[in-house]
């Protein structure tokens, strides 16, 4: 193929994706919208870098959303799902690949008792929110502004993600009985937590919580913010319910459960466990999960849940993520935050960094902020600007400020050294 015709082929296929799919992409954060540049099309990966299907490659901090911790086609992930492949597509049936990716996970995640997987994580927390009303037999949920748990109809008021990147209050066609079962706090405000119980007295089912926001850009739980969730559900009768699909196996081996030392009452799982294929789970006390059909009264189904081909790459993924893998992820972090720092600090950037593990926002605000509200003040021209002139020179950012950026045991200290001296002319420019 020539220079020619390699060039043109991603604006085609732009063009003929946007002639099958709403916005042209199949899900609204993929368009580049809030950036202002063409949406890319990849069309592979290796290690730490993806590329175009102009044959460019870049440096990648979106990680596929999260599940690229190894990197992009990691060997021995691949030779998993080969293998499995060689087995046959999904069968109908329990497979051994579904019972030892759940031991994994629960010896990991000592809350998981029992789990259950779903095929996505909306279809996850869909579930473990059904799961606390029928335990409970209460009717509402209290969620945190700017946390996003899928796109399920009672979860997108107030939601991030791609939420927060369009700027939409929520999302047409939801009906107002649903979306009044959902009760919004801000994050990061036990007072307005306890006042809503106060409100809402024996009504509150479960309290769905990311334990480190990530949907709105990286937002850190203030020191005893998750203890204090604990003890005002536990004092209720409410469920706790700690949305981990993104930072399960990213920020700890156990999570960020683990690594905040709270045990909540169900936990719902994804991207990593699937090592790059669709998945979710939730999973919590025996006596909870028991519920669940066919053990108990409260149904859910899936024909694809456990599919071997996603149990092989989850249990291929895990192998790899010992606990030790993780002192190399917060070095990787560590040193990317530092350096970041340092550039910004010396072009007089108005930035601050919020970073967990390997799991990092730059927002451009001076102050990394406590909450949604305080998120959606950052300078989101001034991060397309730099988005873009790091896309330029090969460095592919998540396509938002509202977005995490994902660090993968993959990114060496060269790539991290490249990052840093990529945004050194990005902040000067």
């Amino acid at each position: 193929m020539d220079a020619t015709m390699l060039g043109s082929r991603q604006a085609g296929l732009i063009a003929r994706a946007e002639a099958l799919f709403p916005g042209g992409v199949n899900s609204p954060v993929r368009a580049f919208r809030s950036v202002g540049r063409p949406p890319l099309i990849l069309e592979a990966g290796e290690g730490p870098r993806v590329r175009d299907a102009n044959g460019r490659w870049y440096l990648d901090y979106i990680g596929a959303w999260g599940p690229a911790i190894l990197g992009h086609a990691h060997p021995d992930v691949v030779e998993a799902v080969r293998a499995a492949a060689l087995d046959g597509f999904a069968l109908g049936a329990t497979s051994p690949r579904e019972i030892e990716l759940g031991e994994a996970i629960r010896a990991a995640l000592p809350s998981m008792d029992r789990l259950r997987f779903t095929s996505s994580g909306t279809e996850a927390a869909m579930s473990a929110l059904r799961l606390a009303r029928g335990a409970t037999d209460r009717d509402l949920i209290l969620k945190f502004a700017g946390g996003y748990h899928g796109h399920s109809d009672g979860l997108l008021a107030e939601a991030g993600s791609g939420i927060a990147t369009l700027a939409l209050p929520g999302s047409a066609g939801v009906p107002a009985a649903v979306a009044s079962a959902t009760v919004v706090v801000p994050y990061n405000d036990l007072d307005a937590v306890h006042l809503a119980f106060a409100r809402h007295p024996g009504r509150i089912a479960a309290v769905i919580v990311e334990p480190v926001a990530a949907n709105v850009g990286v937002v850190r739980p203030d020191p005893g913010f998750l203890e204090g969730l604990r003890a005002i559900t536990a004092d209720d009768g409410a469920l706790l319910i700690f949305d981990e699909v993104i930072t399960g196996f990213r920020v700890a081996h156990d999570g960020a459960q683990g690594r905040y030392g709270i045990r909540p009452d169900l936990t719902v799982l994804g991207k990593i466990i699937g090592g790059g294929l669709p998945v979710g789970a939730y999973g919590g006390r025996r006596e909870l999960m028991d519920l669940v059909a066919p053990a108990g009264p409260v149904y859910q189904a899936g024909t694809l849940s456990g599919h071997p081909l996603t149990m092989a790459a989850g249990c291929a993924t895990l192998r790899h993520l010992r606990p030790e893998r993780y002192a190399l992820l917060e070095a990787a972090g560590a040193a990317l935050e530092a350096g970041l720092r340092g550039v910004a600090a010396v072009a007089g950037a108005a930035v601050s960094i919020a970073r967990v593990g390997s799991l990092m926002t730059i927002f451009f605000r001076s102050t990394a902020p406590r909450t949604y509200a305080e998120a959606a003040e950052s300078d989101r021209e001034a991060y397309a600007r730099f988005f873009g002139a790091m896309l330029d020179v090969g460095i592919l950012l998540p396509p938002s400020q509202f977005e995490a950026w994902f660090i993968s045991l993959a990114h060496s200290p060269d790539a991290v050294a490249e990052t840093i001296e990529a945004a050194r002319a990005a902040f000067q420019s």
